[in-house]
């Protein structure tokens, strides 16, 4: 019998951790979280990681494993799910994997493409440029320079951007033709499985999850990151929003509604994004 990897996807606040949970359980698996914020352990709720009693249901991996101060990427979690993943299929015909990081979900199953070393010259160049002209400016440039990344990865935060340009200044070639190599062969199947819902549906779940992030301390989580705010992992929708409340740019109202429409647009990137994806097995739940 042939190994098995299926992994649960789909957009912010669908449904996902349920869904997987019941599906480990059917499977005797347990779980590899292929979210790229729920790995750090100082953030919880703003992530929506599984609650206490989620976790007490299935073996987890990944779940608050490493820290908002260490370096971490895609290329990283693909070496680190892999051997994971090896280790697993000792004991396992099938696993289940879930999250809604896509470019984590395409580093594990396509592999990373071998992208040229990073011209750290050109990167503080760019960041420089960040801070002095703002993300509106980068985003055009890349909406010119390669239309496909601008159209697919979260224009919204700012190391992905900064990112993508970098690659496509320093070679001349648009980041996403890097993407677009052959992909690599796994020693295991792989099924994916997408979750979706009716739109108005999957907007008030968003919406409601929100607000019970707010009642569940979210204010005082992102209190307590304050002196982490500059680094990268917390550039993320539902703390970049607080931040700029504690900053003096908005009200605490304003910052609510505001991670609760970038939450929707999120989603919606999501959707964008894996809809080129055709080994996508799609539920409407």
């Amino acid at each position: 019998m042939q190994k098995e990897l299926t992994i649960i996807l789909g957009p912010t606040g669908v449904g996902k951790t349920d869904f997987s949970i019941d599906l480990a359980k059917e499977y005797g698996s347990p779980i590899i979280n292929c979210d790229s914020r729920q790995i750090y352990k100082e953030m919880n709720i703003g992530t929506a990681s599984p609650s206490a009693w989620q976790l007490e249901q299935v073996r987890h991996y990944f779940i608050h494993t490493h820290s908002v101060v260490q370096y971490y990427t895609a290329g990283l979690y693909e070496l680190e799910a892999m051997e994971l993943l090896e280790q697993l299929f000792k004991t396992h015909n099938r696993l289940v994997m879930v999250g809604g990081s896509g470019m984590y979900i395409d580093a594990l199953c396509n592999g990373l493409d071998d992208f040229p070393p990073a011209d750290l010259k050109l990167r503080d160049s760019l960041m420089k440029r960040l801070q002095e002209e703002g993300i509106g400016s980068l985003r055009n440039e890349l909406r010119v320079l390669d239309r496909v990344s601008y159209d697919t990865i979260d224009i919204a935060n700012p190391q992905r951007v900064v990112r993508a340009l970098e690659v496509t200044l320093q070679t001349g070639r648009k980041f996403s033709d890097w993407k677009s190599a052959p992909k690599k062969v796994r020693p295991f199947a792989i099924r994916k499985l997408g979750l979706n819902r009716e739109r108005e549906e999957l907007y008030e779940r968003i919406n409601r999850r929100v607000d019970m992030m707010m009642e569940e301390g979210l204010l005082a989580e992102v209190e307590s990151l304050v002196q982490y705010k500059d680094l990268p992992a917390l550039k993320t929708v539902g703390y970049r929003e607080i931040f700029e409340y504690m900053d003096g740019k908005h009200s605490l109202e304003t910052a609510v509604e505001l991670i609760k429409r970038n939450s929707r647009h999120y989603a919606k990137k999501q959707l964008t994004y894996w809809g080129r994806d055709k080994e996508i097995e799609w539920i409407m739940i």
